[in-house]
């Protein structure tokens, strides 16, 4: 284990091979990230955490992002004990935006799930607490969908 620690893109390789070989390497040589189902998300993550040549004890962050026909999520992964940071992303329907939460795995999770929930529409099924962070209960949409207006023509 200790040559991957000295390469991103092997330590992801090695992932695939050994955890989830269904996931797909995304990504340029200087950026790569695992692409895993939302089925299979939860149990990949609590792999991620347990695993002892992997102990990914951290969710650094996590981000949506809106491609208009599907939303992608990224959670920014780091071990502490082996120094050590991966991405994995998953994919789900712009249209019906649900993904598995994972704030059972890593409890800061729950605000920055709850963020993408109240700006992007993404319902995190088991969240403990899902609801908006950031604008008022009334508050119509979801700002970062490429399909929200403010009123305006598109």
């Amino acid at each position: 284990m200790s040559e991957l620690l000295q390469d991103e893109n092997s330590l992801i390789s090695h992932i695939q091979e050994n955890y989830c070989r269904e996931a797909e390497i995304t990504g340029g040589q200087s950026q790569q990230a695992l692409l895993v189902a939302k089925q299979q998300l939860p149990d990949f993550m609590q792999r991620m955490k347990a695993e002892e040549d992997c102990r990914f004890n951290m969710l650094r962050s996590l981000a949506g992002v809106d491609y208009g026909e599907y939303l992608e999520l990224v959670y920014h992964l780091y071990s502490l004990p082996l120094r050590q940071g991966i991405i994995v992303k998953t994919r789900c329907d712009s249209q019906e935006a649900q993904v598995p939460t994972v704030t059972g795995i890593w409890p800061s999770a729950n605000f920055q799930e709850r963020e993408i929930y109240d700006l992007l529409g993404v319902e995190f099924t088991g969240h403990p607490d899902l609801r908006r962070i950031l604008l008022p209960d009334t508050f119509d949409g979801h700002p970062l969908r490429k399909s929200f207006t403010t009123g305006g023509k598109r």
